[in-house]
């Protein structure tokens, strides 16, 4: 327990902090939407382009493990959409989010240092992979169903330009379009280029976490409890199982790469999902909860999970 409350809680304590600044009014009433903005096109741009910069393509496209790991996300995001639009029908865009918010693991800023105290060094090329797939794919999928609702008014081939469009301006579409370029061209980036983005990449979480806390200032913390509990549910104990299945009895994986797939599923909801609600207007509440819920919760059940696969 100790290892996974020292990973866990200082992500907890920096939206804590932030909520407390918002309510001490430490900063404007601005600063949260400022915040996001500069996570959104500043850090996770560079964030994006020198991760993928650095993965070596020959090793990113481990299919058995994308299969679980993405696998486990797809069918999760299918349950969540197809219960939400009866459940908790709401716009395209938000039900969308909703999906996100039940699927998007916090890989990056939980999901590695875990897999290093769990595996060791072996288990780094999981942890990298399924944060270059969450940041790219994920965040891609996210911003294209936000903007098929935002432009349902026109007709077929309009909405898919504008999609498209969306898409492929979104800043971190483009960044990690441009590191994977670079890395399929083995191109290393220079060494200022390199710790400049390091610099930037490093601010994502702090500043993501902080912004969240920022947020949930004179907003109420159990409004839509039981839809935020079912994404709860969702993140935390129906992607991980459906992981599980697919890693130990369908698919043939290696002991680590199937660990790994299961604890990444088994993490909370990604501090990225707030950064799209907000920076679109939509969902932003309850995904924020959804955020905070599951990673106060995720101390127990990844607790539980860690005893499950005999590790520790």
């Amino acid at each position: 327990m100790a290892p996974i409350l020292n990973v866990v809680l200082p992500v907890f304590a920096i939206m804590l902090a932030g909520y407390l600044a918002g309510r001490f009014r430490l900063l404007g009433d601005a600063s949260s939407e400022a915040l996001n903005r500069f996570v959104y096109y500043v850090a996770l741009p560079a964030l994006f382009f020198i991760s993928m910069s650095r993965v070596p393509i020959g090793e990113a496209f481990n299919w058995p493990f994308l299969a679980a790991f993405g696998g486990g996300m797809l069918a999760t995001f299918a349950l969540g959409l197809a219960v939400a639009a009866f459940a908790f029908p709401n716009r395209l865009g938000a039900l969308g989010l909703h999906g996100l918010s039940a699927t998007f693991s916090n890989t990056g800023y939980l999901g590695i240092p875990l897999l290093l105290i769990a595996f060791g060094d072996a288990a780094t090329l999981p942890g990298i992979i399924s944060t270059v797939m969450n940041g790219t794919l994920v965040i891609a999928l996210g911003t294209a169903i936000v903007e098929i609702d935002l432009n349902r008014g026109g007709g077929f081939w309009q909405i898919l330009r504008h999609v498209a469009v969306g898409v492929f301006k979104s800043p971190l579409v483009i960044s990690a379009s441009a590191g994977l370029l670079a890395s399929v061209a083995g191109l290393e980036a220079p060494v200022f280029v390199a710790t400049f983005c390091d610099l930037l990449g490093a601010a994502v979480g702090p500043c993501a976490l902080f912004a969240i806390g920022l947020f949930m200032v004179g907003r109420s913390f159990t409004a839509g409890a039981t839809e935020v509990g079912w994404l709860v549910l969702l993140k935390l104990v129906v992607q991980p199982l459906i992981t599980w299945w697919l890693a130990y009895h369908v698919l043939e994986m290696e002991p680590v790469w199937a660990a790994s797939a299961v604890i990444l599923a088994a993490l909370p909801t990604g501090a990225l999902v707030f950064v799209l609600a907000q920076q679109y207007d939509i969902y932003v509440q309850r995904s924020t909860a959804a955020i905070m819920v599951s990673t106060v919760i995720s101390l127990a059940t990844l607790a539980a999970l860690f005893v499950l696969l005999g590790i520790g």
